[in-house]
């Protein structure tokens, strides 16, 4: 299967249909419309309404169509479905996801809508959102819930105020879990999105926060504003260097296939079998970014 690009995943209120409208010509990798922390309570059936009004008329273009709705068990998440399923996302976003049952649970009212509408089984991706210290403890079992999956969320906020720590820039209260929901992605097959930066004017703080997740192999970082779209992209995406470097690096090791050598030596460095492969995740991610056909 194609990988796909989700180096900016951006959540936009859903009942702020001007907002949503701006999003939608973006051009991030996914808009994700909100009915959860970014909607008041009073704001829900509005939100779904606007929703599901706004996927079916607007053209999002090239970008992922995400509904994050309310968490399971919140006694809302049935509304959400009811409500924006009709219109069809490419996927929903499950928040405060702590347990495999959770994503089950979705994943059977998906597939009722996918037989009553006749849409193809399994067509609607799920991605869940690791928030809290039960679903970090959880999180083999919610990894490998449902084929739906797609990848994994580090929600850092709610992750800290779940056990009470101190939020700091360096962030080493949170980085246990940070690493645990990207090596659990990557076991699993699963894209891992970062958590979100909240300072909204501080872009040389945002592009440092991206580089560290794309070097702990995360896929994409949650955003919050249009203008952290970019950065996000960028940062995400293989440098044409990094893409060049690969290249060499695959075609050198196919030539010493076929003479029937296995690591060998390439510009004065040893390349071995890992080394092969790390250089073809670049080029996956470059081809999912657009960068390479």
């Amino acid at each position: 299967m194609m990988l796909r690009s989700r180096r900016a995943l951006l959540y936009v209120p859903g009942d702020n249909l001007h907002m949503v409208e701006k999003a939608a010509a973006l051009g991030a990798d996914c808009v994700c419309l909100d009915i959860e922390d970014g909607v008041a309570f009073n704001r829900k059936a509005d939100a779904r309404a606007a929703i599901a009004g706004a996927l079916p008329r607007l053209d999002f273009g090239r970008s992922e169509r995400l509904v994050r709705i309310n968490p399971v068990g919140s006694g809302l998440e049935l509304d959400d479905l009811n409500a924006v399923l009709p219109a069809r996302p490419d996927g929903l976003v499950i928040p405060k996801v702590h347990s495999a049952e959770q994503l089950h649970w979705v994943s059977t009212q998906l597939s009722a809508a996918e037989r009553t509408y006749g849409w193809p089984a399994g067509g609607i991706i799920l991605i869940a959102l690791i928030e809290s210290a039960r679903g970090v403890v959880n999180l083999k079992e919610i990894a490998g819930a449902d084929p739906r999956l797609q990848g994994l969320i580090f929600g850092a906020e709610d992750l800290a105020g779940d056990i009470g720590a101190v939020r700091t820039q360096a962030g080493w209260e949170i980085f246990y879990a940070r690493s645990a929901v990207v090596t659990h992605a990557a076991a699993f097959g699963l894209q891992a999105i970062d958590m979100v930066w909240m300072d909204l004017h501080d872009v040389d703080g945002l592009r440092q926060e991206c580089q560290q997740g794309a070097q702990m192999a995360y896929s994409g970082k949650q955003v919050i504003h249009p203008n952290q779209v970019a950065p996000a992209h960028e940062a995400f995406s293989p440098s044409d260097e990094a893409i060049a470097q690969a290249r060499r690096v695959v075609e050198a090791a196919a030539q010493q296939q076929e003479a029937g050598k296995g690591a060998f030596a390439l510009d004065g460095r040893m390349v071995d079998m890992p080394v092969v492969k790390a250089a073809e995740w670049v080029l996956a991610r470059a081809r999912a970014a657009g960068k390479l056909e």
